[in-house]
């Protein structure tokens, strides 16, 4: 499996980003290209912040559904989103995508840190793992508009 902590996991998905421009068209889904760099954002600064939390996840989520945030296997279509991460309203494309740029720089330069929280939903992850469930959520978004 890839990884956003890795250089040829992280210098590939910024190329694909820089595929991307205000026309881009999604293949799948509601968002528009300028509403799904905002959604990436999250995931991101939620493990560069890397906060305790004493958030307890779903038991059924992290036993059936944790394990697909990072192996091999792509995820569906149109897959439930939480609602803290759906765009409701119109994004900027060029300052999201800025944003999600800077992001992805960000979490890649913590490649050393060993330390990490618990995800609050999904419970503990290996550094290895924090790193391939963000190129999965990345690569499943860019797919999503073709790049």
């Amino acid at each position: 499996m890839k990884s956003l902590l890795t250089a040829d996991g992280h210098k590939e998905i910024v190329a694909r980003m820089s595929q991307l421009s205000e026309a881009s068209e999604r293949k799948w889904g509601k968002m528009t290209v300028g509403q799904m760099t905002w959604h990436c954002q999250y995931p991101l600064k939620l493990a560069i912040k890397n906060k305790e939390n004493t958030a307890k996840g779903n038991w059924f989520i992290k036993t059936f559904f944790k394990k697909s945030l990072y192996n091999d296997k792509p995820w569906r279509k149109n897959l439930p989103t939480a609602p803290q991460l759906k765009a409701r309203e119109p994004k900027d494309f060029k300052s999201e995508s800025e944003l999600l740029k800077t992001l992805v720089d960000d979490f890649y330069a913590l490649r050393d840190r060993d330390h990490w929280y618990p995800h609050p939903t999904f419970g503990t992850f290996t550094k290895e793992q924090w790193g391939q469930l963000q190129y999965k959520h990345l690569d499943h978004h860019l797919k999503q508009f073709g790049v």
